[in-house]
This record gives structure tokens, C-alpha cells and sequence, in this order.
């Protein structure tokens, strides 16, 4: 069982980035609270509005101003699920953090079997939307393709890391420091420090109301974000040898190019004067993969020097009804 809980703190947070979901927010709270309902002794909502610009703040104040356990924080513009999601962390107090999408499309029902598996000595439980109900050419295809890489990548075998639908210990969930779109490699970032996790089929249903907020365009944000996990995961401690892989293909070309040049050099007719294009790019090529190596070297000893601590997180605090000056723009009190 997890233990260590003050009597002032919950059992569970439930983290809910919400952007322009107004016809979404009442039935959303309506569905996690009927959920948790004998599930937990205790429990508090935390709501994170990422800049709507419809009427979802509005509701949002309605349900904070009839129910102490649910907690409104809002960006003053769009940042992204990611943003609101670290916002969602550093705000929750519970012994096990949930989030959820609030598009209605994440079953609350699931938590109580997330839960469980917590329970059995799991630190991080994943959904898996098996049954996705979403467009097949531009979501479940790209979802297939991406978790595949990001397995492969990774070492970390999930069939769907973009499911929001995640129970986290909060001394796990408390380490995360995300940006970009990092939220849906959080399972890999874990493993870093050996964390043990699960993966449990959910149910996931269509879209009532609104409309999805992402589309293909988001394909090459992703794939960068994957190069950045793979350099933490494998190479966070020794970065000298993630530059010096990045130069091995300018040393191997280099040299290719010189053999090159010295061939045309030992062909020019006697006399004639000798182009010097080819040496000149095969001399770029060598001082590339040199200037990569180099900033492997000074990286080294960032990270020797520096304060390199993978397992200590560096906290900010998202305090409701005040800017806070740990996100751009601030999280405000809703």
C-alpha cells in the first residue's frame, strides 16, 4: 500500500488540462466525481484552463465556488497540454497524481483499476486506448507509427504513450521538469531513475463536444522531442559521446573527400593549376566533426561542474490566485 500521507494532504490528485472545452468541464467533473466515489477516502481536483478563449473559465469558477476540492489554475494564453500538465504537477498535493484529457474522450471509471495497480507496487500506470475512437488516416495511424519509433528509440515498450490517462507516486511525478511536447514521453524520462511501470487497457470513447485540438502538423514537434528524449535516456551523463556520434559521419565524409582530392591532385595534367573546391569542403567536413567534438568536451564538463542531480527535482510553485513566475506569462489562480 502507498503510505506517508499527512492527514492535511489527499489521497489523490486528479490533473486536467482543459482548452476551450466549456460544454465539456460540468460533465467532466460531474463523471470524476461519481468515479472516485467510494474509491478513495479522499481526493482534489485540479483543473488547468492553457488559455481558452471561450467560456471554460467561467465554469470553471462555477464548480471552485460550490466545492473546496477542486482547484482552477489558467494561463493567460494557449502554452499547450505540456505546460498545463506541469502546471497540474506542481500544484498537487496527493500521494497519487492522475491526469486526464477533458475532452470526455478518457473514462474516469479507469482510475479506481490505475489504483490498483499502484497498489501492487507499480510506480507509473499507462492507458492504453486499444480501441481508439478517432480518425484512423490522420490519428491511429501516426499514434501506431510514433509509439513504434518511440519504442524502438527508447527501449521502453508502451503501445501508447500518447494517452493522458496516467496514474503516477507523487515522489516519481514530482522529479518531472516538462516542456514542448514531453508530456507523452514521460514513462521513458522515468526510467531513467528505475521506475517500474504498467500498462492497462482503458476505455476511450468519441467526442461529444468541440473538436481535437491536434493534427498531423504536430509530427515533426514530436520526432524532435524524440531525439531529445533519446539523448537524456542514453547519453544525460556522458554527452561527449552523443557529440562524438553526431561527428562520425563529418570524420567519415572528411576523409572521403580528401581521398578524393588527393586522387584529382595526383590526375591534374603537370603544369595546370589544381581547383582547390574539394580540398576546401573536405577541410569544412574535419573541422565540423573537431567543433563537435569539442562541444562534447565543454558539455563534460558542464555536467562534471555543474549540478547534474537526475533523481532531485528543482521545484517551482504554482500558487492559486497569484501569478506565478514559474511559467511564461504565469499560472493564475482561477
Amino acid at each position: 500500500m502507498l503510505e506517508g500521507r499527512s492527514s492535511s494532504e489527499p489521497r489523490l490528485s486528479v490533473v486536467v488540462p482543459l482548452f476551450n472545452e466549456e460544454e465539456n468541464v460540468q460533465p467532466l467533473y460531474d463523471e470524476i466525481t461519481a468515479a472516485l466515489e467510494g474509491v478513495v477516502d479522499s481526493y482534489e481536483l485540479v483543473l488547468v484552463d492553457d488559455g481558452s478563449t471561450d467560456r471554460t473559465v467561467e465554469r470553471l469558477r462555477r464548480i471552485c465556488g460550490h466545492d473546496a476540492r477542486v482547484k482552477g489554475l489558467r494561463f493567460r494564453r494557449n502554452y499547450g497540454q505540456t505546460a498545463a500538465i506541469q502546471a497540474g504537477f506542481d500544484t498537487a498535493r496527493g500521494e497519487v497524481v492522475v491526469t486526464l484529457d477533458g475532452d470526455l474522450q478518457n473514462d474516469p471509471r479507469d482510475i479506481g483499476r490505475m489504483l490498483d495497480e499502484l497498489d501492487a507496487g507499480f510506480d507509473v500506470v499507462t492507458g492504453w486506448r486499444r480501441d481508439r475512437k478517432d480518425v484512423f488516416l490522420t490519428r491511429k495511424v501516426p499514434s501506431v507509427a510514433a509509439n513504434w519509433l518511440i519504442g524502438r528509440l527508447t527501449g521502453v515498450r508502451i503501445h501508447d504513450n500518447g494517452c493522458t490517462l496516467k496514474a503516477y507516486r507523487r515522489e516519481v511525478v514530482k522529479r518531472a521538469r516538462l516542456y514542448s511536447e514531453m508530456h507523452r514521453f514521460l514513462a521513458p524520462m522515468l526510467s531513467l531513475s528505475g521506475c517500474r511501470y504498467r500498462e492497462v487497457v482503458v476505455n476511450h470513447r468519441a467526442r461529444r463536444f468541440g473538436e481535437s485540438k491536434y493534427g498531423l502538423g504536430r509530427i515533426w514537434k514530436v520526432f524532435l522531442d524524440l531525439l531529445t528524449v533519446k539523448m537524456l535516456l542514453r547519453f544525460a551523463t556522458h554527452p561527449a559521446a552523443w557529440f562524438a556520434i553526431l561527428g562520425f559521419p563529418f570524420v567519415v565524409a572528411g576523409l572521403a573527400v580528401t581521398a578524393l582530392s588527393v586522387y584529382l591532385y595526383v590526375q591534374a595534367p603537370a603544369g595546370e593549376p589544381f581547383e582547390i573546391v574539394v580540398p576546401s569542403i573536405a577541410v569544412l567536413l574535419v573541422f565540423a566533426a573537431a567543433h563537435l567534438v569539442l562541444l562534447g568536451m565543454f558539455a563534460e564538463l558542464v555536467v562534471r561542474a555543474g549540478d547534474y542531480r537526475e533523481t532531485e527535482p528543482i521545484l517551482t510553485r504554482v500558487e492559486t490566485g497569484a501569478v506565478s513566475s514559474g511559467y511564461p506569462g504565469g499560472a493564475e489562480g482561477v
